[in-house]
């Protein structure tokens, strides 16, 4: 059946019916919400892209939204302590787009990256986390820094088994463990200044979305348009996008770039 928005929107009020949830269309931008009734918090989710998705597979698409939405309400009608949890905290790379505030007012705690990327902090919670607000961090105590030196050390912990493929005689390697912290791996010095060493060209690191980190050992001009072209269709199809501009990485440093076909990247001013 061909998919619109009101036909989604039909189907998902019918199967996020509860009674302390309330649901609403916003026409004007096709997105459609849905919040508890109480605390006001919720999830908004943009129609087009989910009917992109279902058009590729089908009701699968749906199943997979209706589950994340009632995961992610259910978690944020929870209290989560901190204490005793330290091995599951992590850090989760963002958008600087990506709001610094939730609905309900509460302020993230985050730390500024690159000029693309910014760091929030997640509390694992086995299928899905939680990422971390200041409220959660003044009922325990806790500092920002504590957060960042303890998830640092976590992120360090994850396995990092990369793909690898050749094209055009450029080396990319891929991380798609699908734990939800592929691209905090771009967190993980060690990692990065090994690829350093060990690349026969430049190297540069993308991280379109949540869920994957491309490493690529950049050795000529036609690498520079094969990464281009591979952030930009990774970046279109993520669940959670973060950016469409790849990194160089140089002195430790991260550095966005714009890539034009067939020409050199030029630092992004």
């Amino acid at each position: 059946m061909k998919m619109t928005s009101m036909k989604l929107k039909k189907i998902l009020e019918e199967r996020l019916n509860h009674p302390d949830w309330s649901t609403s269309f916003n026409r004007d931008k096709d997105t459609f919400r849905i919040q508890w009734k109480d605390s006001k918090q919720g999830i908004t989710v943009t129609l087009p892209n989910v009917i992109a998705k279902f058009e590729q597979r089908g009701e699968k698409a749906i199943d997979d939204l209706e589950y994340h939405i009632k995961e992610a309400l259910s978690i944020m009608n929870e209290t989560h302590e901190l204490t005793g949890k330290e091995k599951h905290i992590f850090p989760t790379i963002r958008a600087t787009s990506f709001p610094r505030k939730t609905k309900s007012g509460k302020k993230m705690i985050y730390t500024d990256h690159t000029a693309e990327t910014r760091i929030f902090y997640a509390l694992d919670l086995g299928k899905t986390y939680k990422l971390i607000d200041e409220e959660m961090l003044e009922a325990e105590q806790w500092t920002l820094e504590r957060i960042q030196q303890i998830s640092a050390f976590n992120v360090r912990s994850l396995s990092t088994d990369l793909k690898h493929d050749k094209v055009a005689d450029n080396d990319f390697y891929f991380m798609a463990s699908q734990d939800g912290y592929d691209a905090s791996r771009i967190l993980n010095e060690s990692l990065l200044e090994e690829m350093k060493m060990n690349s026969k060209g430049e190297l540069a690191i993308a991280v379109p979305h949540q869920d994957v980190l491309i490493i690529a050992d950049i050795q000529n001009d036609m690498g520079y348009d094969i990464l281009a072209q591979m952030t930009m269709k990774f970046f279109a199809e993520g669940r959670v996008p973060i950016t469409s501009l790849p990194f160089l990485y140089e002195d430790k440093k991260l550095e966005p770039i714009f890539i034009l076909a067939k020409n050199r990247p030029t630092s992004k001013e």
